[in-house]
């Protein structure tokens, strides 16, 4: 996501490196790149015009601290304005009614069906709602039963009428007997276009006009780039919609719609989807969003989805069994699946400051713990509770149950050793005071 963007524009940069004041000239030099990276990214020519420009006017009329290089304020500049044009704070969804209704719109293929499942998944589980699911796309039956699926898969019920060809009337049945089953959101999926049509803006229009709908949510596919903005302002002139949400932000995109659509709109950004779990969906923080881009990383959403996988019960046990020297292989297991949990691997390990950039290039696959988990599944109870009982007899017939060689089990026993070496460590604060008392001694440690 925006690694293509975030190197070019980290590289616009060196432009300044090594000057020792901000100048026209410079200024001028770095954001020409600037420019050139946001069109390159898909960006609106004008809005990367006016974008670039505003930081041009607010950068020449800095003083540089002398604890701060030009290339840093312009950093910070950029990053700021980054904000801005993406919203500047983060925007949630409107909740009032009784119940609230939404209403979801976009293109075909765009993704509102799957993110229709995500976010009642989301209202569900992190706000506590009862959410109801109204398949309203008369035209793919497909569409329909693929609402099913996700509604058994997240445990949210679905309304459908496969025999009624009207969609206004699926949609009023659906917030009937929302009220009478005390369903306190309506998630209405409504039919897309492989094109934007009269024909589907006028149903999408008599939709909303009798519904009314707490709030209309416009689905676009992030990966569509400047697509998604032309698309986005035909929906708005016909929706007035409250809110975008952009789908596949976790695949090839070069960051074109999510920087351009708040500028042509006038409408925020209120999720994106990160991948094809149905938990992968996230607020938009514009903030957060600048960091990625720029290289800073993003603990803060990074530290966010840790506390959602994790709770104070089990967090209090596993210490108290590290500190008995307890931990075993069933612990070991249980942490790399709340792992697994909080997505895509990829793009976690890319929230870490710095990280980003230096694994741009790596191959880190999803099922990168899938052989370590097909050799703990092989081994027996006692050996999970017991790792030092697994003699070399006992790895051979492990290497074989998992279908890896004895190499592999053995990397994964040292691996598991080694952790459990510095959580008692990191529990023994004698060891660790010991350990920071000789840092001054290691080649390159602090002094």
């Amino acid at each position: 996501m925006f690694d293509n963007l975030s190197d070019k524009l980290d590289r616009a940069f060196k432009v300044l490196k090594g000057h020792g004041k901000i100048t026209e000239i410079n200024v001028a030099e770095t954001l020409k790149e600037v420019r050139k990276a946001l069109l390159d990214a898909d960006v609106n020519f004008k809005v990367a015009k006016q974008f670039t420009d505003t930081i041009k006017e607010k950068a020449l009329g800095q003083n540089v601290l002398t604890s701060v290089s030009p290339g840093q304020l312009l950093i910070k500049i950029t990053h700021d304005e980054l904000t801005n044009l993406m919203g500047g704070q983060k925007e949630e969804i409107f909740l009032g009614g009784n119940p609230t209704v939404i209403l979801m719109s976009g293109l075909q293929g765009s993704g509102k069906t799957t993110f229709t499942g995500k976010l009642a998944n989301y209202l569900k589980t992190k706000k506590g709602k009862s959410p109801l699911m109204v398949a309203c796309d008369v035209y793919r039956p497909a569409a329909i039963d693929q609402l099913h699926v996700l509604g058994e898969q997240i445990g949210v019920p679905v309304f459908s009428n496969k025999e009624e060809k009207n969609p206004t009337k699926i949609a009023e049945a659906a917030i009937k007997q929302a009220k009478e089953n005390g369903n306190s959101v309506v998630l209405i999926d409504t039919a897309g276009r492989l094109a934007i049509d009269e024909m589907m803006m006028n149903e999408i229009s008599d939709l909303k006009k009798a519904i009314k709908p707490n709030e209309i949510l416009f689905v676009v596919d992030a990966m569509t780039g400047q697509d998604a903005v032309n698309t986005a302002k035909a929906f708005n002139d016909r929706l007035d919609f409250d809110g975008v949400i952009l789908t596949k932000l976790d695949g090839d995109t070069r960051g074109g719609a999510a920087l351009s659509i708040k500028s042509v709109v006038n409408k925020p950004i209120k999720f994106v989807g990160t991948g094809e779990k149905m938990e992968a969906l996230d607020v938009f923080y514009p903030e957060r969003m600048s960091d990625r881009i720029l290289g800073m990383g993003d603990v803060v959403t990074l530290v966010e989805r840790a506390q959602e996988q994790y709770n104070e019960e089990e967090a209090r046990k596993l210490s108290k069994k590290i500190a008995k020297n307890q931990f075993d292989l069933n612990d070991f297991l249980s942490q790399l699946q709340q792992i697994k949990k909080m997505g895509n691997i990829k793009d976690l390990v890319g929230m870490i400051p710095g990280v980003g950039k230096a694994i741009k290039d790596a191959d880190i696959k999803d099922d990168a713990f899938k052989h370590i988990e097909a050799i703990i599944y092989s081994m027996t109870p006692t050996e999970r509770n017991k790792p030092e009982t697994i003699n070399g007899s006992r790895r051979q017939r492990i290497a074989k149950g998992s279908g890896l060689n004895i190499t592999e089990v053995n990397k994964l026993l040292k691996q598991f050793e080694d952790t459990r070496k510095m959580m008692r460590m990191m529990n023994d604060k004698n060891a660790m005071a010991k350990m920071m008392r000789n840092m001054p001694k290691m080649p390159g440690g602090p002094q």
